[in-house]
């Protein structure tokens, strides 16, 4: 196992969404591999925490790594949130993401978990995704 693909995958996984129209029509540029500083309002998008393990077989190394995608907004309701969601899925499932080291084998959507943050004024959904990835 190696965990030597992890900033490739992470700058893929950036890249493509930050090229969607799609997401640029929903968020402009507020899309971030960190939560950016201070107080923030509006609509984004941040890369977020991430999981890997070792999925090495015979042929050679990998690893699958559970990642988080996750959507925050101060807009009322889910509505918001659920359509920049979408488009995050549009974008990434399916998607041959081309790595700077190693190769993608293949990438699904795990589960997503909508709620209510702070006293309730913020909206978040975290999307995971999988990518299983090999050496």
């Amino acid at each position: 196992m190696s965990y030597a693909i992890a900033g490739a995958l992470q700058a893929a996984v950036y890249q493509r969404l930050r090229a969607s129209s799609a997401l640029e029509a929903l968020v402009g540029e507020a899309i971030h591999d960190a939560v950016p500083p201070g107080a923030v309002t509006g609509t984004f998008v941040s890369l977020g925490p991430e999981d890997a393990r070792d999925a090495s077989d015979a042929t050679g190394g990998g690893a699958e790594h559970d990642f988080v995608v996750s959507v925050i907004t101060d807009a009322a309701g889910f509505q918001t949130a659920k359509l920049v969601a979408a488009a995050i899925s549009d974008e990434l499932l399916g998607a041959s993401l081309v790595l700077a080291r190693g190769r993608l084998v293949g990438l699904w959507f795990l589960r997503a978990r909508a709620r209510r943050v702070e006293s309730g004024e913020t909206r978040r959904i975290d999307l995971t995704f999988r990518a299983r990835v090999e050496i």
